[in-house]
Protein backbone atom coordinates (compact mmCIF):
# COMPACT_ATOMS: atom_id res chain seq x y z
CA UNK A 1 0.00 0.00 0.00
CA UNK A 2 1.50 3.28 -1.02
CA UNK A 3 1.02 6.93 -0.35
CA UNK A 4 1.72 9.10 -3.34
CA UNK A 5 3.09 12.51 -4.22
CA UNK A 6 1.48 15.27 -2.16
CA UNK A 7 2.61 18.64 -0.88
CA UNK A 8 5.44 18.20 1.58
CA UNK A 9 8.54 19.80 3.02
CA UNK A 10 10.04 23.19 2.27
CA UNK A 11 12.45 23.33 -0.64
CA UNK A 12 14.82 25.75 1.09
CA UNK A 13 18.36 24.35 1.00
CA UNK A 14 16.91 21.13 -0.41
CA UNK A 15 19.20 20.98 -3.41
CA UNK A 16 22.35 21.41 -1.37
CA UNK A 17 21.09 18.79 1.07
CA UNK A 18 20.59 16.42 -1.85
CA UNK A 19 24.00 17.14 -3.32
CA UNK A 20 25.78 16.86 0.06
CA UNK A 21 23.89 13.85 1.42
CA UNK A 22 25.75 10.79 2.66
CA UNK A 23 22.85 8.59 1.50
CA UNK A 24 24.35 6.65 -1.43
CA UNK A 25 20.94 6.31 -3.10
CA UNK A 26 20.39 10.06 -3.04
CA UNK A 27 23.92 10.70 -4.23
CA UNK A 28 23.30 8.41 -7.21
CA UNK A 29 19.90 10.02 -7.81
CA UNK A 30 21.43 13.51 -7.79
CA UNK A 31 24.07 12.41 -10.29
CA UNK A 32 21.44 10.90 -12.59
CA UNK A 33 19.19 13.94 -12.41
CA UNK A 34 22.14 16.16 -13.24
CA UNK A 35 22.75 14.07 -16.34
CA UNK A 36 19.18 14.56 -17.61
CA UNK A 37 18.62 18.06 -16.23
CA UNK A 38 19.25 19.89 -19.49
CA UNK A 39 16.80 17.80 -21.49
CA UNK A 40 13.95 18.63 -19.08
CA UNK A 41 14.97 22.11 -17.89
CA UNK A 42 15.18 20.88 -14.31
CA UNK A 43 15.54 23.42 -11.54
CA UNK A 44 17.97 21.62 -9.27
CA UNK A 45 17.47 24.29 -6.58
CA UNK A 46 13.77 23.46 -6.26
CA UNK A 47 13.54 20.05 -4.66
CA UNK A 48 11.44 18.46 -1.90
CA UNK A 49 10.23 15.09 -0.64
CA UNK A 50 6.81 14.38 -2.07
CA UNK A 51 5.45 11.34 -0.24
CA UNK A 52 5.41 9.08 2.76
CA UNK A 53 5.59 5.57 1.39
CA UNK A 54 4.73 2.17 2.81
CA UNK A 55 7.09 0.42 0.38
CA UNK A 56 10.77 0.98 -0.29
CA UNK A 57 9.94 3.55 -2.97
CA UNK A 58 10.50 7.25 -2.37
CA UNK A 59 9.06 10.15 -4.34
CA UNK A 60 10.40 13.67 -4.74
CA UNK A 61 9.05 16.76 -6.47
CA UNK A 62 11.54 18.78 -8.51
CA UNK A 63 11.01 22.10 -10.25
CA UNK A 64 11.35 22.67 -13.98
CA UNK A 65 11.81 25.79 -16.08
CA UNK A 66 9.50 24.28 -18.71
CA UNK A 67 6.20 26.22 -18.38
CA UNK A 68 4.27 23.18 -19.58
CA UNK A 69 5.62 21.15 -16.64
CA UNK A 70 6.63 23.51 -13.81
CA UNK A 71 7.22 20.53 -11.55
CA UNK A 72 8.04 16.87 -12.09
CA UNK A 73 8.11 13.78 -9.90
CA UNK A 74 11.19 11.66 -9.28
CA UNK A 75 10.78 8.03 -8.21
CA UNK A 76 13.54 6.27 -6.30
CA UNK A 77 12.81 2.53 -6.33
CA UNK A 78 15.89 0.72 -5.03
CA UNK A 79 16.70 -2.67 -6.56
CA UNK A 80 16.38 -5.46 -5.59
CA UNK A 81 13.44 -4.52 -3.34
CA UNK A 82 11.65 -2.68 -6.15
CA UNK A 83 11.46 -3.04 -9.93
CA UNK A 84 10.55 -0.04 -12.11
CA UNK A 85 9.75 -2.09 -15.20
CA UNK A 86 6.14 -2.96 -14.25
CA UNK A 87 5.48 0.73 -13.52
CA UNK A 88 6.76 1.75 -16.96
CA UNK A 89 4.78 -1.03 -18.67
CA UNK A 90 1.49 -0.29 -16.90
CA UNK A 91 1.85 3.47 -17.32
CA UNK A 92 1.89 2.73 -21.04
CA UNK A 93 -1.23 0.57 -20.80
CA UNK A 94 -3.11 3.30 -18.96
CA UNK A 95 -2.05 5.88 -21.53
CA UNK A 96 -3.14 3.57 -24.37
CA UNK A 97 -6.56 3.32 -22.72
CA UNK A 98 -6.81 7.12 -22.66
CA UNK A 99 -6.52 7.44 -18.89
CA UNK A 100 -4.49 9.89 -16.85
CA UNK A 101 -1.34 8.41 -15.38
CA UNK A 102 2.15 9.80 -14.82
CA UNK A 103 4.11 9.80 -18.06
CA UNK A 104 7.62 8.38 -17.89
CA UNK A 105 9.96 11.09 -19.20
CA UNK A 106 13.30 9.50 -18.37
CA UNK A 107 14.37 6.22 -16.80
CA UNK A 108 17.35 4.38 -15.40
CA UNK A 109 15.92 0.94 -14.75
CA UNK A 110 19.20 -0.53 -13.55
CA UNK A 111 19.43 2.01 -10.73
CA UNK A 112 15.69 2.25 -10.16
CA UNK A 113 15.15 5.91 -11.06
CA UNK A 114 12.24 7.42 -13.00
CA UNK A 115 11.39 11.00 -13.93
CA UNK A 116 7.62 11.44 -14.25
CA UNK A 117 5.04 14.08 -15.05
CA UNK A 118 3.39 15.58 -11.98
CA UNK A 119 -0.38 15.11 -11.73
CA UNK A 120 -0.75 17.56 -8.87
CA UNK A 121 -0.55 17.81 -5.10
CA UNK A 122 -4.00 16.67 -4.00
CA UNK A 123 -5.44 13.17 -4.00
CA UNK A 124 -9.06 12.16 -3.64
CA UNK A 125 -8.31 11.51 0.01
CA UNK A 126 -7.39 15.18 0.45
CA UNK A 127 -10.51 16.62 -1.16
CA UNK A 128 -13.40 14.14 -0.78
CA UNK A 129 -16.37 15.44 1.20
CA UNK A 130 -20.11 14.95 1.32
CA UNK A 131 -20.68 17.55 -1.40
CA UNK A 132 -18.27 16.23 -4.01
CA UNK A 133 -18.15 12.51 -3.19
CA UNK A 134 -20.79 11.46 -5.71
CA UNK A 135 -19.25 13.09 -8.81
CA UNK A 136 -15.69 12.20 -7.83
CA UNK A 137 -16.51 8.57 -7.11
CA UNK A 138 -18.55 8.26 -10.30
CA UNK A 139 -15.62 9.68 -12.25
CA UNK A 140 -13.39 7.06 -10.62
CA UNK A 141 -15.84 4.30 -11.54
CA UNK A 142 -16.09 5.55 -15.13
CA UNK A 143 -12.29 5.50 -15.39
CA UNK A 144 -12.22 2.00 -13.90
CA UNK A 145 -14.62 0.77 -16.58
CA UNK A 146 -12.37 2.24 -19.29
CA UNK A 147 -9.38 0.47 -17.72
CA UNK A 148 -11.25 -2.83 -17.54
CA UNK A 149 -12.52 -2.50 -21.11
CA UNK A 150 -8.91 -2.27 -22.30
CA UNK A 151 -8.10 -5.65 -20.70
CA UNK A 152 -6.58 -8.51 -22.62
CA UNK A 153 -4.99 -11.75 -21.43
CA UNK A 154 -1.28 -12.46 -21.14
CA UNK A 155 -0.35 -8.79 -20.79
CA UNK A 156 -0.21 -8.60 -16.98
CA UNK A 157 0.66 -11.29 -14.42
CA UNK A 158 -2.21 -13.61 -13.52
CA UNK A 159 -3.99 -13.13 -10.20
CA UNK A 160 -3.88 -16.88 -9.71
CA UNK A 161 -4.35 -19.34 -6.86
CA UNK A 162 -0.75 -19.02 -5.69
CA UNK A 163 -0.89 -15.22 -5.45
CA UNK A 164 -4.29 -15.19 -3.76
CA UNK A 165 -3.05 -17.73 -1.22
CA UNK A 166 0.20 -15.86 -0.53
CA UNK A 167 -1.83 -12.76 0.20
CA UNK A 168 -4.20 -14.61 2.52
CA UNK A 169 -1.25 -16.14 4.39
CA UNK A 170 -0.22 -12.64 5.48
CA UNK A 171 -3.16 -12.54 7.91
CA UNK A 172 -2.20 -15.52 10.13
CA UNK A 173 1.53 -14.95 9.76
CA UNK A 174 1.71 -11.23 10.48
CA UNK A 175 -1.55 -9.97 11.97
CA UNK A 176 -2.43 -12.97 14.13
CA UNK A 177 1.04 -14.29 14.85
CA UNK A 178 3.18 -11.14 15.03
CA UNK A 179 0.62 -8.50 16.05
CA UNK A 180 -1.87 -10.37 18.22
CA UNK A 181 0.83 -12.84 19.33
CA UNK A 182 -1.66 -15.69 19.02
CA UNK A 183 -0.87 -19.20 17.81
CA UNK A 184 -3.92 -20.56 15.99
CA UNK A 185 -5.18 -23.90 17.25
CA UNK A 186 -5.56 -26.77 14.77
CA UNK A 187 -9.31 -26.12 14.72
CA UNK A 188 -8.87 -22.40 14.09
CA UNK A 189 -6.30 -23.06 11.37
CA UNK A 190 -8.66 -25.51 9.67
CA UNK A 191 -11.47 -22.93 9.81
CA UNK A 192 -9.27 -20.30 8.22
CA UNK A 193 -8.10 -22.73 5.54
CA UNK A 194 -11.72 -23.53 4.59
CA UNK A 195 -12.64 -19.85 4.39
CA UNK A 196 -9.55 -19.12 2.31
CA UNK A 197 -10.51 -21.86 -0.13
CA UNK A 198 -14.01 -20.41 -0.52
CA UNK A 199 -12.61 -16.94 -1.15
CA UNK A 200 -10.08 -18.19 -3.69
CA UNK A 201 -12.68 -20.25 -5.55
CA UNK A 202 -15.03 -17.25 -5.68
CA UNK A 203 -12.27 -14.97 -6.97
CA UNK A 204 -11.12 -17.40 -9.66
CA UNK A 205 -14.71 -17.96 -10.86
CA UNK A 206 -15.11 -14.28 -11.76
CA UNK A 207 -14.50 -12.85 -15.25
CA UNK A 208 -10.94 -11.56 -15.61
CA UNK A 209 -9.90 -7.99 -16.33
CA UNK A 210 -6.96 -5.69 -15.66
CA UNK A 211 -6.80 -5.18 -11.86
CA UNK A 212 -5.06 -2.12 -10.42
CA UNK A 213 -4.90 -3.73 -6.93
CA UNK A 214 -4.85 -0.45 -4.99
CA UNK A 215 -7.69 1.48 -6.62
CA UNK A 216 -8.56 3.74 -3.70
CA UNK A 217 -8.87 7.47 -2.96
CA UNK A 218 -5.27 7.82 -1.85
CA UNK A 219 -4.14 6.68 -5.30
CA UNK A 220 -6.54 8.83 -7.33
CA UNK A 221 -6.18 12.51 -8.08
CA UNK A 222 -8.91 14.97 -9.09
CA UNK A 223 -6.97 15.76 -12.26
CA UNK A 224 -5.26 18.81 -13.67
CA UNK A 225 -7.07 21.70 -15.36
CA UNK A 226 -8.05 20.81 -18.90
CA UNK A 227 -8.10 17.07 -18.24
CA UNK A 228 -10.98 14.65 -17.78
CA UNK A 229 -11.18 11.82 -15.30
CA UNK A 230 -8.98 11.18 -12.29
CA UNK A 231 -5.24 10.83 -12.30
CA UNK A 232 -4.27 7.26 -11.43
CA UNK A 233 -1.24 6.38 -9.29
CA UNK A 234 0.37 3.35 -7.62
CA UNK A 235 -0.45 0.92 -10.41
CA UNK A 236 2.83 -1.00 -10.57
CA UNK A 237 1.33 -4.12 -8.94
CA UNK A 238 -1.47 -4.48 -11.50
CA UNK A 239 -2.50 -8.00 -12.53
CA UNK A 240 -5.07 -9.81 -14.66
CA UNK A 241 -7.78 -11.11 -12.37
CA UNK A 242 -11.22 -10.83 -10.74
CA UNK A 243 -13.54 -8.16 -12.10
CA UNK A 244 -14.84 -6.96 -8.72
CA UNK A 245 -11.48 -6.42 -7.02
CA UNK A 246 -10.94 -2.76 -7.87
CA UNK A 247 -14.52 -1.62 -7.45
CA UNK A 248 -14.78 -3.03 -3.93
CA UNK A 249 -11.34 -1.61 -3.08
CA UNK A 250 -12.67 1.83 -3.95
CA UNK A 251 -15.76 1.36 -1.78
CA UNK A 252 -13.99 -0.09 1.27
CA UNK A 253 -10.90 1.98 1.58
CA UNK A 254 -7.96 1.67 3.93
CA UNK A 255 -8.21 5.24 5.15
CA UNK A 256 -11.88 6.26 5.18
CA UNK A 257 -15.24 4.54 5.47
CA UNK A 258 -18.55 5.06 3.67
CA UNK A 259 -21.98 4.10 4.92
CA UNK A 260 -23.75 1.29 3.11
CA UNK A 261 -26.16 3.67 1.39
CA UNK A 262 -23.26 5.33 -0.42
CA UNK A 263 -21.62 2.01 -1.20
CA UNK A 264 -24.78 0.51 -2.68
CA UNK A 265 -25.41 3.64 -4.75
CA UNK A 266 -21.92 3.55 -6.25
CA UNK A 267 -21.87 -0.20 -6.74
CA UNK A 268 -25.21 -0.01 -8.56
CA UNK A 269 -23.86 2.83 -10.71
CA UNK A 270 -20.80 0.78 -11.61
CA UNK A 271 -22.87 -2.37 -12.30
CA UNK A 272 -25.25 -0.55 -14.63
CA UNK A 273 -22.48 1.31 -16.48
CA UNK A 274 -20.31 -1.79 -16.74
CA UNK A 275 -23.16 -3.79 -18.26
CA UNK A 276 -23.82 -1.06 -20.82
CA UNK A 277 -20.11 -1.01 -21.64
CA UNK A 278 -20.18 -4.75 -22.36
CA UNK A 279 -18.14 -5.86 -19.37
CA UNK A 280 -19.03 -9.38 -18.17
CA UNK A 281 -20.54 -8.40 -14.83
CA UNK A 282 -23.10 -10.85 -13.48
CA UNK A 283 -26.61 -10.12 -14.80
CA UNK A 284 -27.99 -10.45 -11.25
CA UNK A 285 -26.99 -7.52 -9.04
CA UNK A 286 -27.32 -9.64 -5.89
CA UNK A 287 -24.76 -12.14 -7.18
CA UNK A 288 -22.47 -9.35 -8.35
CA UNK A 289 -22.69 -7.83 -4.86
CA UNK A 290 -21.84 -11.17 -3.24
CA UNK A 291 -18.84 -11.58 -5.53
CA UNK A 292 -17.66 -8.10 -4.63
CA UNK A 293 -18.09 -8.66 -0.89
CA UNK A 294 -16.22 -11.97 -0.95
CA UNK A 295 -13.47 -10.43 -3.04
CA UNK A 296 -13.31 -7.55 -0.58
CA UNK A 297 -12.98 -9.98 2.31
CA UNK A 298 -9.91 -11.53 0.69
CA UNK A 299 -8.44 -8.04 0.42
CA UNK A 300 -9.37 -7.13 4.00
CA UNK A 301 -7.50 -10.14 5.39
CA UNK A 302 -4.52 -9.42 3.16
CA UNK A 303 -4.35 -5.77 4.23
CA UNK A 304 -4.48 -6.67 7.91
CA UNK A 305 -1.40 -8.79 7.31
CA UNK A 306 0.32 -6.13 5.22
CA UNK A 307 -0.21 -3.37 7.77
CA UNK A 308 1.19 -5.60 10.53
CA UNK A 309 4.16 -6.55 8.33
CA UNK A 310 4.89 -2.89 7.56
CA UNK A 311 5.09 -2.25 11.29
CA UNK A 312 7.08 -5.24 12.48
CA UNK A 313 9.35 -5.77 9.48
CA UNK A 314 9.74 -2.26 8.10
CA UNK A 315 9.39 -0.13 11.22
CA UNK A 316 6.45 1.96 9.94
CA UNK A 317 3.82 1.82 12.71
CA UNK A 318 1.26 4.38 11.52
CA UNK A 319 -0.63 1.92 9.31
CA UNK A 320 -1.61 -0.19 12.30
CA UNK A 321 -4.04 2.55 13.34
CA UNK A 322 -6.26 1.58 10.39
CA UNK A 323 -6.46 -2.15 11.17
CA UNK A 324 -9.69 -1.81 13.21
CA UNK A 325 -11.39 -0.53 10.05
CA UNK A 326 -10.47 -3.74 8.24
CA UNK A 327 -11.48 -5.96 11.13
CA UNK A 328 -14.86 -4.23 10.99
CA UNK A 329 -15.13 -4.73 7.22
CA UNK A 330 -14.17 -8.39 7.49
CA UNK A 331 -16.47 -9.28 10.36
CA UNK A 332 -19.50 -7.63 8.79
CA UNK A 333 -19.03 -9.49 5.51
CA UNK A 334 -18.28 -12.81 7.20
CA UNK A 335 -21.43 -12.61 9.33
CA UNK A 336 -23.67 -11.81 6.34
CA UNK A 337 -23.08 -15.10 4.51
CA UNK A 338 -23.66 -18.48 6.11
CA UNK A 339 -20.57 -20.16 4.57
CA UNK A 340 -18.37 -17.41 5.97
CA UNK A 341 -19.80 -17.20 9.49
CA UNK A 342 -17.10 -19.46 10.98
CA UNK A 343 -14.67 -16.66 10.12
CA UNK A 344 -16.81 -14.15 12.04
CA UNK A 345 -16.65 -16.47 15.05
CA UNK A 346 -12.89 -16.81 14.65
CA UNK A 347 -12.44 -13.05 14.49
CA UNK A 348 -14.55 -12.75 17.65
CA UNK A 349 -12.24 -15.21 19.36
CA UNK A 350 -9.15 -13.34 18.22
CA UNK A 351 -10.32 -9.80 18.96
CA UNK A 352 -12.99 -10.27 21.63
CA UNK A 353 -15.37 -7.98 19.78
CA UNK A 354 -18.78 -8.15 18.17
CA UNK A 355 -20.45 -5.85 15.66
CA UNK A 356 -23.93 -5.04 14.43
CA UNK A 357 -24.07 -6.54 10.97
CA UNK A 358 -27.20 -5.08 9.42
CA UNK A 359 -28.85 -7.12 6.72
CA UNK A 360 -27.67 -10.65 5.90
CA UNK A 361 -27.78 -13.01 2.94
Amino acid sequence: MTAHPTASASVSNASSALADTTDPRLQALHHWLSSVSGAFSLDMTNWAPASADASFRRYFRIGSHDPAHPSLIVMDAPPPQEDCRPFVHIAGLLAEAGLQAPKVLAEDLAQGFLLLTDLGRETYLDVLNEDNARPLMRAALDALIVWQKSSRPEVLPAYDTALLQRELDLFPDWYVGKHLKVALSDTQRATLDRINQLLIESALAQPKVFVHRDYMPRNLMPGLPGTTGPGILDFQDAVYGPLTYDVISLMRDAFLSWDEEHQLDWLAYYWERARKAGLPVDADFGEFYRQAEWMGLQRHLKVLGIFARINYRDGKPRYLADTPRFIDYARKVADRYAPLRPLAKLLDELTGQQVDVGYTF
